[in-house]
């Protein structure tokens, strides 16, 4: 046979290429129209995680498609979008007493499902001030801010209180706010607006003794103590946690002479009073069930003139401040039974302060605070930790005229002076590292006859 007889034909071979390549073709085909929607409008959702809510939280996307979200963990907005359509998640109702943050919230789509939005909430925090004022019967407001410490008139007028309002204090929660009213004889309660500060009364007036001088809320937010100069007793009153509500607590406590300033321990145990005229410090344990006072032992003696007391923050030490003697007294402080034991002499603030009418001790416990009445001025030591003696910081630092009334705000960075007869606040920041005051701008006006000071957070 001839070798040639055996090749295929040239058209065959032809063919055969024609009917591979055709095959193929028809299979590329079938390929591509198997994927579903080739126009580019499949849908893609945009979602995340939230951590750290306590409340709801609205958010939305592109201004318009909203979600509310109740709980932490992952969400999906309802609409998806587009691959190429952009994306941009905000929040559109914070939490209540919340601040929400979003990262990673905004994009452009390419084909994929967004699941990396970020929404991370905390606590807010909104700071300010309350001034009573004695002898126009109101409590001036402000805001305060929190880099610089300076205090700025909040929104509305300044707000009505009894007569003669003497003393005022803000629960730890920072709901409500209490003033005694040492002409009316008696206390009133405010909620506070956690956003703007604005005081609502809560109730009528509650009873006191005569002529209230000094109030506290014990570190629970369960009960409130009123020192009465006149009647020489202690008030003691349980909270309504819900409506700050005060119920008198039963039974008369009785005080030393002309009791001017009641403090509670830390721990919520023990109670201290600063008698004026029988210059010593009455000491009580409280029932925790029921708020009522029990003394322990006798009083403790002090300086001449009392007029302040203040425990630090761990609740080891006590410091009364002494108007007549112009001194300061420093105790320690039993944890088990409350009792006082003086440490040492008392320390003299003379000559560059005297009279010293108000005591207040930092955050940290490192520092203290005296007003001077007398001199215009404050005065500021350090704390030795280990036994609660006291160290002059500086010279004393002008205040107004005839200060009455010094706080330390609750970030500790900021102290507040109420000055009687300039009629106003006094602003000032503190060294972290020694507890030095600098005067913040100049003093801001408040009512007349500013009795009283202090600050706080809401949350």
């Amino acid at each position: 046979m001839n070798i040639l007889s055996l090749k295929k034909p040239v058209h065959l071979l032809n063919f055969a290429r024609n009917l591979a390549a055709i095959l193929a073709a028809g299979t590329l085909v079938i390929a591509c129209s198997g994927g579903g929607d080739s126009g580019g409008t499949q849908a893609n959702t945009i979602g995340g995680a939230v951590t750290g809510l306590t409340g709801i939280v609205a958010l939305r996307n592109n201004g318009g498609d909203a979600l509310s979200v109740a709980a932490n963990g992952n969400f999906t907005f309802a609409t998806g979008l587009a691959s190429g359509s952009a994306y941009n998640v905000t929040v559109l109702t914070q939490p209540t007493r919340q601040i929400c943050t979003v990262t990673n919230g905004a994009g452009t789509l390419s084909g994929a499902n967004i699941t990396n939005v970020a929404v991370t909430c905390t606590a807010s925090v909104a700071n300010f001030a309350y001034v009573a004022n004695f002898s126009d019967n109101s409590v001036s407001i402000y805001a305060v801010d929190a880099a610089t410490g300076s205090l700025s008139a909040a929104a509305g007028a300044a707000v009505a209180t009894g007569s003669g309002p003497n003393s005022l204090t803000v629960d730890p929660s920072g709901k409500f706010a209490y003033v005694a009213n040492s002409a009316s004889n008696n206390v009133s309660a405010y909620s506070i607006n956690a956003a703007t500060g604005a005081l609502s009364a809560v109730g009528a007036a509650v009873a006191a003794g005569t002529n209230p001088v000094s109030i506290t809320v014990d570190p629970t937010g369960k009960f409130a103590y009123v020192a009465n100069f006149i009647s020489n007793d202690i008030s003691a009153y349980s909270i309504n946690a819900a409506t700050g509500a005060l119920s008198a607590v039963a039974g008369i406590v009785v005080a030393g002479a002309r009791p001017r300033y009641v403090a509670v321990h830390p721990s919520g145990k023990f109670a201290y009073v600063a008698n004026e005229v029988s210059n010593d410090v009455s000491v009580y344990s409280i029932n925790a069930a029921t708020g009522a006072l029990s003394g322990v032992g006798a009083a403790v003696a002090a300086g001449t003139g009392p007029r302040a007391v203040a425990v630090d923050p761990s609740g080891r030490f006590a410091f009364v401040a002494n108007a007549t003697s112009t001194d300061v007294s420093v105790y320690s402080i039993n944890a088990a039974t409350g009792a006082l034991s003086a440490v040492g002499a008392a320390v003299s603030i003379f000559p560059s302060g005297t009279d010293p009418v108000s005591i207040t001790v930092d955050p940290s416990g490192k520092f203290v605070y005296v007003a001077n009445s007398g001199s215009n001025n404050v005065s500021a030591f350090s704390i030795n930790a280990a036994t609660g003696a006291l160290s002059s910081v500086g010279a004393a630092v002008a205040a107004g005229a005839r200060p009455v009334a010094v706080t330390v705000d609750p970030s500790g960075k900021f102290a507040y002076v109420a000055n009687s007869i300039s009629n106003n606040v006094s602003a000032y920041s503190i060294n972290a590292a020694t507890g030095a005051l600098s005067a913040v701008g100049g003093a801001v006006a408040a009512g007349t006859f500013p009795a009283s000071v202090t600050s706080t957070n809401t949350r």
